[in-house]
């Protein structure tokens, strides 16, 4: 008997949660559209803002801060690698 009741009350959550799905998926689903709308929209608005600012013809040079990282070769005196000549062999 408790068998046959566990398995009713499984099946009534099932369709009561199958039921209350199919009422309240296209709310949260206009929901969620909405709110990545707005989200879109917002940086669309940002982006534009950006690109009326600089005047057409204005050349902006931005500068990387001078960094250890950002350096090419090395200030320091030490050795990185050893050269090595090649000759072709024939």
């Amino acid at each position: 008997m408790q068998l046959l009741r566990t398995i009713f009350v499984i099946v009534i959550v099932y369709y009561v949660i199958r039921f209350l799905s199919r009422i309240f998926a296209p709310v949260l689903m206009r929901y969620a559209a909405q709110k990545a709308q707005e989200r879109y929209q917002g940086q669309y608005r940002r982006d534009t803002r950006a690109d009326y600012r600089q005047r057409e013809g204005e050349v902006v040079i931005d500068k990387m801060p001078e960094n250890k990282t950002n350096r090419k070769a090395p200030t320091s005196g030490k050795k990185i690698g050893e050269y090595i000549d090649f000759e072709e062999v024939d």
